[in-house]
């Protein structure tokens, strides 16, 4: 592998930049015309309104952002659960840039060449973590197919400063596939780094249901996907919970989610997430369907109760790390310190 390339004046911490600007909106969401993207009539229904709550722990992060020259996905993306995670005191990270090199219908992270590898991101990463006093941490990346490895030492590398600065805080990592859909092979052996790490949680998002899959993740492959689930449930040990994501309202139906349900505990899956697809711009994939809280109940119950998946967090609100350190300690795979959120005095 060669050396990475540093970009002059390389930012603190590469994030999600912040709005949704005619750029963005152009190099994000689908590019075909033959995919409708048109906006959704009407008004949002009352179940997706979320009113601000300011608990201590969430003003306190606040303030302490303040200071630092960084960004986290949870404001710069309007995450609406920010207030309750930061209030946890969990944030999600986002690495390897602001460019990604595969391009998904639901997306906000823009797609084009990225600009250089920045090898010191994982050290200020670790130092954000320590400085906000942060029990759980997640880390996400863009698809980085351009490098040899899919970006798996910078994950790994996160890992490990984290570990090194704050042992006691719970990690999640959700990268890409590091390639292992176009090449098994070279994922397989990337995926490795991070297995080498150790994470409480490692997240590969599924998104959509098979039928859709070709149409909404063109870059991805629905089979390979539950694959690479299936390696890292096998290569990771059972103290590393395995995780993944669906996002419903992008023109599935109701049995095609517990199709997919089925697929990802058979994969091996541990922990998943299941939330409402909101429509970003009218460059990205249309809003099929508003999801009802029944329904998504009726998800909940049917993946923990009938499939037995340890965690399953299914809401119209849930995000990908929405209650992510509640969800490792579901799965066994972490556990707050004495003095953090729910791991009781000192």
């Amino acid at each position: 592998m060669s050396d990475p390339v540093i970009p002059e004046g390389a930012r603190t911490l590469s994030v999600l930049p912040n709005g949704m600007t005619r750029d963005r909106a152009q190099r994000a969401g689908v590019m075909r015309r033959s995919v409708d993207t048109s906006l959704p009539a009407g008004r949002k229904p009352d179940w997706l309104k979320v009113k601000a709550s300011f608990g201590d722990n969430f003003t306190d992060v606040t303030k302490l952002m303040d200071g630092l020259e960084l960004n986290t996905v949870c404001a710069q993306a309007a995450c609406p659960n920010i207030y309750e995670c930061w209030e946890m005191r969990e944030a999600t990270f986002l690495i390897g840039g602001e460019d990604c090199t595969r391009r998904c219908g639901f997306c906000q992270i823009k797609t084009g060449k990225p600009k250089g590898y920045d090898t010191d991101e994982p050290a200020r990463v670790a130092e954000a973590v320590e400085h906000l006093g942060l029990r759980f941490a997640v880390v996400t990346m863009v698809a980085r197919d351009d490098l040899d490895d899919g970006g798996a030492w910078l994950v790994a590398e996160t890992i490990r400063q984290i570990r090194g600065r704050t042992p006691q805080v719970g990690i999640e990592v959700l990268p890409s596939d590091f390639g292992y859909g176009q090449a098994p092979a070279k994922g397989r052996l990337a995926l490795e780094q991070v297995v080498s790490a150790e994470p409480d949680v490692f997240a590969f998002n599924l998104e959509t249901t098979r039928r859709l899959f070709p149409l909404i993740r063109p870059a991805f492959d629905y089979d390979r996907g539950l694959e690479f689930l299936a390696l890292a449930r096998a290569r990771f040990p059972a103290t590393t919970a395995v995780k993944s994501n669906l996002i419903v309202g992008m023109g599935e139906t109701d049995d095609e989610v517990l199709e997919c349900l089925r697929d990802l505990k058979t994969a091996g899956v541990d922990n998943l997430t299941i939330g409402q697809y909101l429509q970003p711009s009218a460059e990205h994939l249309h809003l099929d369907r508003y999801v009802t809280p029944e329904t998504f109940e009726r998800f909940r119950e049917y993946g923990e109760v009938e499939l037995g998946f340890s965690h399953v967090e299914s809401g119209p609100m849930v995000r990908s790390s929405y209650h992510a350190g509640q969800q490792a300690i579901d799965a066994k795979a972490w556990e707050p310190s004495p003095g953090q959120p729910g791991g009781g005095p000192c």
